[in-house]
């Protein structure tokens, strides 16, 4: 796929988005969910050979490349590795499925409600690293945890400042500023998070998009306004804790947004699961999940 018919494919495509970039401090968690026990490796390295194996095994099973999977997020080192015999994104590109790269280097301590996003000198050298490797776009998070007016706008104004230096080197951001689905306030606090995007939207420079990946709303509808703006490539949804069947029902009631689920696409995945009980599983989540993001 051309960098046009990527940026098509993900404006346009009809499913969504597969979210595989565990990082360092979630894998040993992933790996547990997977069915794997800490026991069964000694080392980083070994780790991290684990979830590459699991996610090898998801790229190259064959319902994954049925077209339902539009994009698929990425964590460096799965970025760095092969499937199918060639490097993980010219495999999905080979599968119609727009890869994308997990950005941020974390997350600091709470302050003013959120948790910000930690500095990240080496930005710009990680996307042209990226970008020679055919990856379309980036994927970077933040954390909401309450209505604090101040803390959400500088959320917001550092998502859009580091997606400007992802745009410069070429690729499309995807800001994630996630509001806890736990939180008592987050109908008022959607409600300031909403306007702070919209800043950060009329500040951009003509000709220029964003991504927007966000915790299901609330109030349902409430972003609507955003997956039509000129600005917004698409709005993807996180399933932020949900189950499969929860995150599929809210994500259900609200027009134009699509899935960028991890745990609601892996949850009933086990390493122990022969090919054919693996395929059907993770077959049902896809079915599933695209259901979902078409119906709203």
């Amino acid at each position: 796929m051309t960098h046009d018919e990527m940026t098509a494919r993900i404006a346009t495509g009809e499913g969504f988005i597969a979210a595989l970039d565990q990082s360092g401090g979630s894998t040993p968690k992933a790996l547990k969910g997977y069915g794997v026990d800490e026991a069964a490796w000694t080392s980083e390295d070994e780790m991290f050979g684990l979830i590459h194996e699991m996610r090898q095994r998801i790229i190259e099973s064959p319902c994954f490349g049925n077209g339902k999977v539009i994009g698929a997020i990425l964590f460096e080192k799965t970025m760095d590795g092969e499937s199918g015999g060639k490097s993980v994104p010219a495999r999905l590109k080979e599968r119609g499925i727009v890869p994308f790269l997990k950005v941020d280097k974390g997350l600091e301590e709470e302050r003013d409600g959120v948790q910000l996003m930690k500095p990240n000198p080496g930005l710009e050298e990680m996307c042209a690293r990226a970008k020679e490797l055919g990856v379309f776009g980036t994927k970077m998070r933040s954390v909401i945890k309450s209505n604090n007016p101040v803390g959400i706008k500088n959320a917001v104004q550092q998502q859009f400042a580091d997606g400007a230096r992802i745009i410069s080197s070429g690729l499309m951001p995807m800001l994630e500023p996630e509001y806890d689905i736990t939180a008592d306030d987050r109908v008022d606090g959607e409600k300031v998070l909403l306007e702070a995007i919209k800043e950060g939207l009329d500040a951009l420079p003509a000709g220029q998009q964003v991504m927007l990946k966000l915790s299901i709303p609330k109030q349902a509808g409430l972003y609507s306004e955003l997956t039509s703006h000129p600005k917004v490539l698409r709005v993807v949804a996180l399933s932020g804790g949900y189950s499969t069947d929860e995150a599929c029902a809210e994500l259900a009631k609200n027009s134009g947004m699509i899935a960028s689920f991890s745990r609601g696409l892996l949850q009933d995945l086990r390493a122990q699961q022969d090919d054919n009980e693996f395929d059907g599983t993770l077959q049902s989540a896809i079915d599933q999940i695209a259901e979902a993001s078409a119906a709203g």
